[in-house]
């Protein structure tokens, strides 16, 4: 019943909007100009062509394929070669993302029910429903980009792998990868989550049954005992013994909890020597993960680059400062959950416990975050040159507003991180939320261009393993979106401006 109710709400709005963007805005704009003439060529059979401006594989056009052929009546199915020509229409191309953004949400609801099953149905559809509006995702659900069919993939593979359906799981990642190809990394992040998993459900089914033959042991001498009337004071002192050594086996962690260095160092070896009893077990699991690995390391070597086309302009780049900005959007982007009293009252907490340590951390993390913004702070051309993009404003009204404005901000980056930081690790492992953070680091790092859309998927993963349960943060959560939303789509709609060396109307997009 969830599962119809989250798709029924998400497209109430994705089929009016959908009706509405292609009335106003029926050609092709911005990327579009590219990706839609591809599809279309695509639909005329022509599979050979290839636009160099585009830079990410053709996952997307053959979803449209599939998505054109589905909408075709059945009296068309024996003239497929002249049918699909005509049905790859703007519109039409459009609508696969509107499609894919009900299938997402459902998607995305059935993690939330997999990894909290103690949460109602009626919450986690207004789980689902709210994170269904995420700015960057919806906007880009009315038009005819990349973004929506390479989250729905990743969440579909990240699904699969949490039903340990693995080789599914790695066949939706090669999709992902054939979307846009540093979906390579979010693929390897979901392997290592399953791997993470495995092996501590292995652990701990161990650790039971030592337990449980530990307790009947105990419970055979204590009848023994009780039988023959002969048990002596030294014998009830090592009784009592071996019962605190079974205790402090069972919960290993307890030793090293206070302080999170040591925690991480004790998961990271639990792991390691989990993963060595079970080897064969994860070598199967995960082999076609490696698989696709291999097939996307022989792609390299082929192409000379990660991306297809415009190769000079998206070549790879040491952009640290680019997990500052995702830090800092992504909790504004979750507000309600990081800037509360609460909450900033926790994060101090969990610093004043394990102060040496907590302070070490926060100076290296400053330090570093200077380090970045100085050094590895990239001004895209695209960047200063494209005042369509909102980031363009951010940029010369926040970022350059004076020369002192990019280190008065990394006090928010180090917080952000921090409490990213502290949300995560009240439901996932440390090596999980480190495995986490090199993730979004490869992915974002190597980018030169500020787009947040590349936020999206690292945004997803971390607002889906919060542990917060209150509607009410997520009721505003959703106003602060859907605010948003209703203002960059009134600008896309009806704020259109022109440019003096160029024909054409422009407009404000993310």
């Amino acid at each position: 019943m969830g599962r119809i109710a989250t798709a029924a709400i998400v497209s109430l709005w994705v089929i009016p909007v959908s009706v509405l963007v292609n009335r106003i805005v029926p050609d092709p704009y911005m990327d579009e100009i590219f990706h839609i003439p591809q599809a279309q060529k695509y639909c005329n059979g022509d599979f050979m062509s290839w636009d160099p401006m585009i830079t990410t594989p053709p996952g997307l056009y053959y979803l449209s394929l599939v998505h054109v052929a589905a909408l075709l009546p059945s009296k068309y199915v024996l003239q497929l070669a002249s049918s699909f020509p005509e049905a790859c229409s703007t519109a039409v191309l459009r609508s696969v993302n509107g499609v894919l953004a009900v299938l997402c949400s459902i998607i995305v609801y059935e993690i939330i029910t997999h990894l909290r099953p103690a949460l109602d149905d009626r919450k986690a559809t207004l789980f689902a429903a709210v994170l269904a509006l995420y700015p960057l995702h919806w906007f880009f659900t009315f038009l005819y980009y990349t973004d929506v069919a390479s989250l729905t993939a990743v969440l579909a593979m990240y699904l699969a792998c949490l039903k340990k359906k693995y080789l599914f799981s790695a066949l939706l990642g090669a999709m992902a990868v054939v979307i846009r190809q540093t979906n390579i990394i979010w693929m390897l992040f979901v392997a290592c989550s399953g791997v993470i998993d495995i092996t501590m459900a292995h652990q701990k089914d161990s650790v039971e049954v030592d337990d449980s033959k530990a307790s009947n042991k105990g419970t055979n001498l204590s009848a023994l005992n009780t039988s023959v009337n002969v048990s002596s004071n030294l014998k009830r002192r090592k009784s009592r013994g071996n019962s605190k050594a079974n205790q402090h086996i069972f919960y290993p962690s307890n030793a090293s909890s206070a302080s999170p260095t040591l925690g991480l160092l004790h998961e990271i070896q639990a792991i390691v020597l989990s993963s060595w009893r079970i080897k064969w077990e994860l070598l199967v699991s995960f082999s076609p993960f490696f698989f696709v690995l291999v097939a996307f390391v022989a792609f390299l070597l082929w192409n000379g680059s990660v991306v297809l086309g415009a190769k000079e302009a998206h070549a790879v780049s040491p952009h640290f400062a680019q997990i500052m900005y995702f830090s800092i959007v992504s909790t504004l982007f979750a507000a309600p959950l990081h800037f509360t009293i609460g909450h900033a009252l926790d994060l101090f907490q969990s610093f004043w416990k394990n102060r040496l340590l907590g302070f070490l951390l926060l100076f290296l993390a400053s330090i570093a975050s200077l380090l970045s913004v100085h050094f590895f702070s990239i001004a895209h051309p695209y960047l200063l040159a494209d005042n369509r993009h909102y980031t363009f404003y951010l940029w010369r009204k926040i970022i350059k507003f004076h020369w002192s404005m990019k280190y008065l901000l990394v006090p928010f980056y180090v917080y952000s991180w921090f409490s990213i930081f502290r949300l995560l690790g009240k439901t996932r492992m440390r090596i999980w939320t480190l495995v986490y953070f090199f993730a979004t680091s490869a992915v974002l790092i190597p980018a030169p261009l500020i787009e947040f859309r590349y936020y999206t998927i690292p945004f997803y993963f971390f607002i889906l393993h919060t542990s917060i349960n209150d509607s009410r943060s997520w009721l505003l959560i959703g106003i602060l979106y859907t605010v948003l939303n209703a203002f960059t789509m009134t600008m896309f709609l009806f704020r259109p401006f022109h440019w003096d060396h160029e024909p054409g109307v422009q407009r404000f997009i993310w």
